[in-house]
């Protein structure tokens, strides 16, 4: 039987804020995987804890990787941890999390300090996009999934389990397709992380009743993606007309073609042969 990564939140700065649930879990796993093992040592010694540990960072991530999956295939229960915060946000974290997935290994977060949220908090700024409750006034609604079509970030969205269809069809008329992660029930007994797309979610749902509060990871767009998009909608006119938009903000002819052939995609000495047909 495999084992399971644990993803451990640990103090951002007072060691006080960690959780009883993380404690638990360094002290129960068979192995800490930790981005620096002489910073966490500290953390380990203060809390009396002698689990193992070895070292997973930035420098070594996709070699240590398979031998941390491999570790957990033959049936070791791993914990993450990072210098400071929560493993997954913007560091190796995230990577070994999806290969874990992707070899069938489960994997959970245990939550705790997070600068980011601490930081949100703190602000006394408004932080009801950053949760990303959609409202359900529908005009306000379709408004703001409107200004989620270009959004290159990962859109997170809350959601109630009898509200998740709705969401879902409507993220699917907006955004098209995309990939996604379902998290429902966090920290719960029945927590699960679904890794799918919205099609399929929907699909899923059709024979299913939601049942949990639920999470909505889902991955912005691409930026070739937008580029595409960007180049597409120049070839709707032609390149004459495109020249004359330049040139009529007074921009020199050399310069226009400059900038028409940067937004086709194309070299400028395309444009120009072009335009001397």
């Amino acid at each position: 039987m495999s084992g399971r990564l644990y993803l451990c939140a640990t103090p951002i700065g007072n060691l006080e804020d960690i959780t009883l649930r993380v404690l638990r879990t360094l002290q129960e796993v068979d192995l800490i995987a930790a981005e620096d093992t002489r910073n966490s040592i500290k953390l380990l010694n203060h809390f009396e804890i002698k689990t193992p540990m070895t070292s997973y960072h930035e420098y070594n991530k996709i070699e240590k990787a398979y031998t941390l999956i491999e570790k957990m295939q033959n049936g070791m229960n791993i914990a993450l941890i990072t210098d400071a915060g929560t493993p997954g946000i913007s560091d190796p974290g995230e990577e070994l999390a999806a290969m874990c997935y992707d070899a069938g290994i489960e994997v959970t977060s245990l939550p705790g300090p997070a600068a980011c949220i601490t930081a949100l908090t703190l602000s006394g700024l408004p932080t009801r996009r950053f949760e990303a409750f959609l409202p359900m006034e529908k005009k306000e609604r379709r408004e703001i999934l409107n200004e989620l079509v270009n959004e290159t970030r990962t859109i997170i969205i809350y959601e109630a389990p009898h509200k998740l269809v709705r969401t879902l069809k409507d993220l699917y008329e907006t955004l098209g397709n995309r990939r996604m992660t379902l998290c429902r029930e966090l920290t719960k007994k029945h927590e699960t992380a679904f890794r799918t797309t919205i099609a399929d979610l929907i699909a899923h749902y059709e024979n299913e009743k939601p049942l949990g509060e639920c999470v909505l990871v889902i991955e912005g767009k691409s930026r070739q993606e937008l580029k595409e998009e960007a180049v597409a909608s120049w070839e709707e006119i032609s390149i004459e007309e495109h020249m004359e938009i330049y040139e009529k903000q007074g921009i020199s002819r050399k310069d226009a073609m400059k900038q028409v052939a940067k937004d086709r995609g194309v070299s400028k000495r395309e444009i120009y042969q072009y335009l001397l047909k």
